[in-house]
């Protein structure tokens, strides 16, 4: 299977996680509490993912100046538009409780972009894992899947109580798991060609922008509902995603 097939797959099936999540959300009336104990979780995972997956292997192929410059960029870039999106109604977007519902108004594009926004590092880190010829990152896709879960759940749960229509969530989802997968055949193919130290660069600018998404967005549902278990459970997201990667 050529390479650039291979990235769009799993970045598919990564993002495909976004759409299981929103079910169980908009379908399934869970505790507030447990959503936001599972996006801690995920929180971890990912945080463990762009650590030791991400930025350890941008600093080995870069080093640490043009991987610290990557990543600063990465954060910069992502919370610009990320202030840009929230003046528009789109702050809320990962949040199960009523914050949707407070802010909707004509925020539905707004969210719809910020939720794509928030898929575009990820999905290209997953395609640009496979530069190096060894296949792509498992504990990476892995990470990501298991991030995306409670992304999806937690902000198809608020949107259902801003009063969403399932044709609007599913379809947020759908368009957003596709593009998922093209984010990932944009990062195999836009720098196949590229110097290792590019590759490492802009996969740094990725680990970035995630950890920024998951301060901004991620982060604050966690602890607005878990309370004083996000710690922990984030911690335990982080160890998981840690003995996966060192079992690989």
């Amino acid at each position: 299977m050529s390479g650039w097939l291979q990235a769009f797959l799993w970045g598919l099936l990564a993002g495909s996680a976004l759409v299981i999540g929103a079910a169980f959300g908009f379908f399934l009336r869970l505790p507030q509490r447990l959503i936001a104990g599972i996006m801690a979780v995920g929180a971890g995972v990912l945080i463990s993912a762009l650590s030791f997956e991400l930025m350890e292997e941008a600093a080995r192929q870069g080093g640490v100046l043009s991987s610290s410059i990557g990543f600063l960029l990465g954060a910069v870039v992502y919370s610009a538009a990320n202030v840009a999106l929230a003046h528009h109604g789109a702050k809320h977007r990962k949040r199960s409780g009523t914050q949707q519902r407070d802010e909707a108004g004509d925020s539905g594009l707004a969210i719809a972009v910020g939720a794509l926004l928030d898929g575009i590092p990820e999905s290209m880190a997953i395609g640009m894992s496979l530069l190096a010829g060894k296949g792509v990152s498992m504990i990476a896709v892995i990470a990501i899947f298991l991030s995306n879960l409670p992304e999806g759940l937690s902000s198809a749960s608020g949107m259902k109580k801003a009063k969403r229509s399932a044709k609007y969530v599913f379809g947020v989802w759908s368009i957003i798991a596709l593009l998922s997968g093209a984010a990932a055949w944009v990062g195999y193919v836009a720098f196949a060609g590229a110097s290792p130290a590019l590759v490492a660069t802009i996969t740094a600018v990725a680990a970035g922008a995630i950890l920024a998404m998951l301060s901004d967005t991620m982060m604050p549902e966690a602890s607005a509902g878990s309370h004083n278990l996000t710690g922990i459970l984030t911690v335990m997201g982080f160890l998981a995603a840690f003995a996966l990667s060192n079992a690989e």
